[in-house]
C-alpha cells in the first residue's frame, strides 16, 4: 500500500465532493421543479414508473427460480412482480396523468399522517417532557392535515412548491459546507 491510499486526507475529501455534488445536485433538481413543475412531476413519475417495472421484475424472477421459497412464497413474488410490471407500464402510458395522482394521493397521504401524528402526540402527552411544546405541535400537525385534506390539489402545489425550495436551500447549504469545510 502506499502512503496516498492511507492518508487521513482522502475521506474528508471524498465527503466534500460528495457533499458538493449532492448541493448541486439537489439545487438543480430543485430548480426544475420550480421552474417546470409539470414536467419534474411527469419526470419523476417516468423514475418511479421504471423502478416499479425494474422491481416487479425481480420479485417475478425470486418467484421463479428462488430455491428457498415455498409454493405461496413464489406464487407471492410472482403476483406482486406481475402488479408491479402492469402498475410501471400503466404509468408510462399516461405518465400526465399518473403524476397527478401520485400528488394528489401522497398529499393526502400526508394529510392523514399529520392528522395521526398529532393526535398521537396528544395521546402520549404524559410521557412528554414538554406539555406545552406537544400541545402546541399537536395542535399545528391536526390543522396542517385537514388542511391539505380540505383541498388536496392546492396541497399537493404547495407540497411540491415546498419541495423545490426545500432542494435548492439545503443543497445550497451542503454545496457551501463542502467548499469552506476544513481540510485535513
Amino acid at each position: 500500500m502506499t502512503t496516498a491510499t492511507l492518508s487521513p486526507a482522502a475521506p474528508t475529501k471524498g465527503a466534500r465532493l460528495a457533499l458538493l455534488i449532492g448541493g448541486i445536485a439537489a439545487v438543480g433538481f430543485g430548480i426544475a421543479v420550480l421552474a417546470w413543475p409539470t414536467k419534474a412531476a411527469v419526470a419523476l413519475t417516468g423514475v418511479i414508473a421504471s423502478y416499479a417495472i425494474i422491481s416487479g421484475i425481480v420479485y417475478a424472477a425470486l418467484g421463479v427460480f428462488s430455491k428457498e421459497l415455498g409454493a405461496g412464497g413464489r406464487i407471492g413474488h410472482i403476483l406482486l412482480g406481475i402488479l408491479y410490471v402492469i402498475a410501471g407500464v400503466y404509468a408510462f402510458s399516461s405518465l400526465q396523468q399518473s403524476a397527478a395522482f401520485l400528488a394528489l394521493f401522497l398529499t393526502i397521504m400526508v394529510g392523514v399522517m399529520w392528522i395521526v401524528e398529532g393526535f398521537t402526540a396528544l395521546f402520549s402527552l404524559g410521557q412528554s417532557g414538554s406539555s406545552g411544546l406537544t400541545i402546541v405541535f399537536a395542535i399545528l400537525s391536526v390543522i396542517a392535515g385537514f388542511t391539505l385534506l380540505s383541498s388536496p390539489l392546492w396541497g399537493a402545489v404547495f407540497l411540491w412548491w415546498f419541495l423545490g425550495v426545500a432542494l435548492i436551500v439545503l443543497g445550497g447549504l451542503n454545496a457551501v459546507r463542502a467548499i469552506t469545510r476544513k481540510k485535513a
